[in-house]
Parts: structure tokens; sequence; C-alpha cells
């Protein structure tokens, strides 16, 4: 069902690489045209956690500005309360993605 969340997380062994913790402001465009804004809180060269308002569903695809990069499209892999798990459609490489982490503001 549309509005119903979907809590299907990969679990830590399916990851490529660990997540750093991050706090960064920015937008996500729904592919139905919807641009929301969110907070992404974890990120790795291959997909982050965000959290905004919204309906999202596992399978939606959206696109996503982040910084030194601009729009990158990404899959949601799951949805749960307000918070979403993505993987990016293009794995970052090494360059691209220290550019972009120098440019969000890191959390311990």
């Amino acid at each position: 069902m549309r509005g119903m969340a979907s809590f299907q997380p990969a679990a830590m062994d399916e990851r490529r690489e660990p997540r750093l913790q991050v706090l960064h402001r920015t937008r996500a465009v729904h592919i139905n045209g919807l641009e929301r804004p969110i907070v992404i809180v974890n990120v790795s060269s291959g997909g982050f956690m965000a959290r905004g308002d919204g309906e999202w569903a596992r399978g939606d695809r959206i696109g996503v500005i982040l910084p030194a990069i601009g729009l990158v499209k990404a899959d949601v892999r799951w949805a749960l309360g307000g918070r979403i798990g993505c993987q990016l459609l293009q794995p970052l490489d090494f360059k691209t993605f220290e550019a972009m982490l120098g440019k969000m503001v890191r959390v311990a």
C-alpha cells in the first residue's frame, strides 16, 4: 500500500562500506516532481540515510542535491517514520566523495 511506510534496512554485511555521521540540509525531488527538504544524517560513497517529511516508499527514485556534486539520483531502499535509506545509482569515486564530505558538517 502506498501510504504505509516500508522498513527493510540492508543488513550491515550487505553494505559495501561504513557510513559517516553528518548533518547536511538539502532538497530531494521525488519522482512525482514534489521537492522536499531533507537532512542527510549519514553518508557513504554508495548511499545515505536522511530525515524528512512526506511519504517515501521502498523503490521510489529520487534526486538529491549534494554539495560539490549537484543533483544525483538514488533509489529509496527503506522508509520508516520520516527516515529513508537510499542507494545512489552511481557510487561516488574517492575524490568526489572527499570533496562532498569536505562541505558537510561532520558529527561524532
